[in-house]
């Protein structure tokens, strides 16, 4: 009884310390008026798993943060972004869109940006989606992704969003 005690309060420390986490959406960046620099300021992560795989060529055996795996005979190499996995800001490359890398280097990200369907909620964003998958771009490869990580949101932890500060000030213009 006092083993489940422990276990208990243990499992409530945890939780209590851990990010309130809360969909990115163009409702969120308007609200706090995040742009690329506050965006900066911003610890980001993932809501769900996310699955990237591509056929092992012999010559780009270099894996990185994947893993090799035989698949039906093949050699794929596949990295896996768990589901709360921090990220960072790395670039805005359209108005609505937001590059976050999930690895020491900017040079692997994923791309996110509103989803109408989700209420404009920051979702992966991939070069085309078919019924079982689609392309994504994560470094300077093509990869290929399960259609459920299309429906992985960014998140933000809104107690750290909320300390971002803007500070601007309206000029009234001059006259003679």
């Amino acid at each position: 009884m006092t083993r489940a005690m422990i276990f208990l309060v243990l499992g409530i420390l945890t939780m209590s310390c851990s990010p309130r986490l809360t969909p990115l959406s163009d409702e969120v960046i308007k609200d706090y008026k995040l742009g690329p620099a506050e965006l900066q300021k911003i610890q980001f992560y993932t809501s769900q798993d996310i699955v990237l795989s591509r056929r092992a060529e012999t010559g780009d055996l270099s894996i990185r943060s994947g893993k090799i795996k035989v698949i039906d005979g093949e050699k794929v190499e596949q990295v896996i972004i768990p589901a709360r996995t921090p990220g960072v800001f790395v670039t805005s490359p359209k108005n609505d869109r937001i590059a976050v890398s999930f690895e020491k280097d900017n040079q692997h990200f994923l791309v996110f940006g509103p989803n109408p369907r989700k209420g404009n909620q920051y979702t992966l964003l991939g070069k085309e989606w078919k019924r079982k998958g689609g392309k994504i771009t994560y470094g300077a490869s093509t990869w290929w992704t399960p259609v459920e990580s299309s429906f992985t949101t960014l998140m933000v932890d809104m107690s750290k969003a909320r300390k971002v500060k803007v500070k601007s000030h309206r000029v009234k213009g001059r006259t003679l």
